[in-house]
């Protein structure tokens, strides 16, 4: 009984946080944005009138109309089907890169916050790894792992778990030494149930936040890997290679990088407003301001 309740308010809890979450209307903007943007890729095979990979050498570089709603590329493929392929290829890396680098930075915070022991080792590190620019930490992972889709989640996953590590380790620094924490260790609870239960669940709504941030940052990431071609292979569509083939055409095919470059804007415009929103409904400081 006392769990049914839990599970009522709880659920009650999260619907008021929905609502009030949407009574923003840029957050509300950048979450349609996002649903747009899911339900192109998953329905992106029945939704494209045309083949990402078809080549046609009699419609190439044909500007947009009825026939290609985004023209073709230099080779008569279909700018419309690879654009929406594309961003398959994006969400998939961006959600694979904020799983994989939030149970790295989540695992690193943790034992760098609650252990005092390990607490200078992995601050250390986490500097040191901060300390190179993201996107040459990234290609430097790429070129000596070599390029594929598994290596480029893998280095955005290293480059970018030590922001979270970070934040988790703060955090994790002040939960360990609030009473409820120290009532636990009297009691003999086992550390890593405390971790778990009692300080990881504190820290779920920094992690959502920063979650938000890392899939945009991955998207953009990957793009900028692409471009320079050291991404997926160049006959798997994706938005920074279609931005960097149309380059060779700016002036005369100008659709080949405009649709690509406006899918790339606003996937990340929209996460960092939903993040945005987010960091604003659940930290108390700011959400009294609201």
């Amino acid at each position: 009984m006392a769990d049914t309740q839990t599970a009522d308010s709880s659920g009650r809890e999260g619907a008021k946080f929905i609502r009030q979450l949407l009574k923003r209307k840029s957050v509300a903007f950048g979450l349609f944005v996002l649903v747009v943007f899911v339900l192109l890729a998953a329905f992106a095979p029945w939704i494209t009138p045309h083949s990402a990979y078809k080549l046609s050498i009699a419609h190439r570089l044909t500007p947009p109309g009825a026939e290609y709603w985004f023209g073709t590329d230099e080779f008569g493929r279909d700018v419309f089907a690879r654009t929406l392929f594309a961003g398959r290829l994006s969400l998939l890396v961006g959600a694979s890169v904020v799983v994989l680098s939030a149970v790295i930075g989540i695992v690193l915070g943790l034992l760098a916050g609650f252990f005092k022991s390990l607490d200078t080792i992995i601050a250390r590190l986490i500097d040191a790894m901060m300390a190179f620019p993201d996107i040459l930490l990234a290609i430097a992972l790429v070129a000596a792992l070599g390029p594929s889709l598994m290596t480029v989640i893998v280095a955005l996953s290293i480059v970018y778990a030590p922001r979270l590590a970070r934040i988790v380790r703060a955090s994790t620094l002040v939960i360990r030494e609030l009473p409820f924490v120290e009532a636990a260790q009297s009691m003999g609870i086992s550390t890593g149930h405390i971790m778990t239960r009692h300080v990881l669940r504190n820290l779920v709504s920094p992690i959502l936040v920063q979650a938000t941030f890392l899939f945009a940052n991955a998207i953009l990431a990957e793009a900028g890997l692409s471009f320079l071609g050291l991404g997926v292979s160049p006959e798997v569509p994706t938005w920074g290679t279609m931005i960097a083939a149309g380059r060779q055409y700016l002036g005369s095919a100008d659709w080949m990088t405009l649709f690509p470059g406006l899918a790339i804007i606003l996937a990340v415009l929209s996460l960092q407003i939903v993040g945005d929103g987010l960091r604003d409904m659940l930290d108390p400081r700011l959400k009294k301001d609201l």
